[in-house]
């Protein structure tokens, strides 16, 4: 089985690229801890692959945090602590994983790699 994570970046917030580095830092930190052991030992010796995708908006990044729960994928949802660009509270991505590449690109398979 090859591992990944993949975390969804929303796209209308235009965050500036070092805040998205954290938020996504934040992300891969916070859904690594809550999955399994074994899955994370796995991802680990396969160089524990990380794929950055944008969505477009709030909507889109809850419809895709749904889809991976409903598929029993572990998930982390970040929300901004606003004392930088962003009011508090501000959700800014969803982690997926670390699990199953096929499991995970069946949910986000379509969506484009972050600029």
């Amino acid at each position: 089985m090859e591992y990944k994570q993949v975390i969804l970046v929303r796209e209308d917030l235009k965050l500036p690229k070092g805040k998205m580095a954290v938020q996504v830092a934040h992300a891969s930190v916070d859904a690594s801890l809550k999955s399994e052991k074994d899955k994370i030992n796995g991802w680990k010796k396969q160089g524990m692959k990380k794929v950055v995708l944008k969505v477009k908006d709030l909507n889109e990044l809850y419809k895709y945090l749904q889809e991976a729960k409903d598929s029993g994928l572990k998930t982390a949802l970040v929300k901004d602590a606003g004392r930088t660009v962003l009011k508090p509270g501000t959700v800014t991505c969803v982690s997926i994983g670390p699990d199953d590449e096929k499991k995970i690109d069946k949910i986000t398979g379509k969506l484009r790699i972050t600029d």
